[in-house]
Order: C-alpha cells, then structure tokens, then sequence
C-alpha cells in the first residue's frame, strides 16, 4: 500500500482518497479478485473463454494489488539519485500466544481406546 498522505493534504480531499485507496486495495477488492479468477478458471476449463482472456484477468488482478511496487519501481529508474519516499518499517508482529503457567506435575492421561463407547446404546 501506498503511504498516508502528507499533513498538508490532509482533509476532506486527503481522507476521501484514503478512503477510496482502502475500497480499491481493501478485503472486499480481495474477494472480488479471487472470485473473479476462481470464475476464470471454471471458464477456461470447460472451453467457454479463451486463455488470452483469462490471462488478462490474472495480469489485470497482478497490476491491481502491485501498483504501489510498480511505481515505486518505475521512479526509482527514472530518478536513480533520489530512491524515492522512505517508507517506514513494518510494524513487528504480535508475540506468539504463550499458555498461561499450569502446576508443574505430569498429568497422566488415560490410555487410549478406540472403541470406547462404542457398543452403548444412544441416550434418549
């Protein structure tokens, strides 16, 4: 994704943008994208459209969620001096869950049968 915009075009205009850049790259544009490409592939495999068409879907899909990369690179070889905006790092991910101390001495589990319960008749 692309990154805020700067204090000075923030406002009514900025948050609109940001606003229409969340529809367009959010999760509803990814669930669009993959049941369109899910529909493609049901197509071309029965014969109904031809892999030309359903490339262009994929590639259309690829450019759509790429853009951000697809440009930064594209400025990035037009102006080799300057790298372009610096994005911040991303942010950590969150520490994996950790179960919560328990006493210190072994349950012992009962030992396993397959069959267990399974000639009783159903409660009623």
């Amino acid at each position: 994704m692309t990154p805020n915009l700067q204090p000075a075009a923030a406002g009514a205009f900025g948050a609109a943008l940001n606003w229409l850049q969340g529809m367009l790259l959010g999760s509803l544009a990814t669930a669009v994208a993959v049941i369109a490409v899910a529909s493609v592939g049901l197509l071309l495999l029965s014969g109904r459209i031809d892999v030309r068409r359903g490339a262009q879907v994929i590639f259309g899909c690829f450019i759509l969620f790429g853009a951000a990369s697809i440009a930064a690179g594209i400025m990035r070889v037009a102006n080799p001096g300057n790298s372009g905006p610096e994005f911040p790092a991303p942010a950590p991910p969150p520490p994996a869950y950790a179960p919560p101390a328990g006493p210190k001495t072994p349950v012992k589990a009962a030992p396993y049968d397959p069959y267990a319960g399974a000639a009783l008749p159903p409660h009623s």
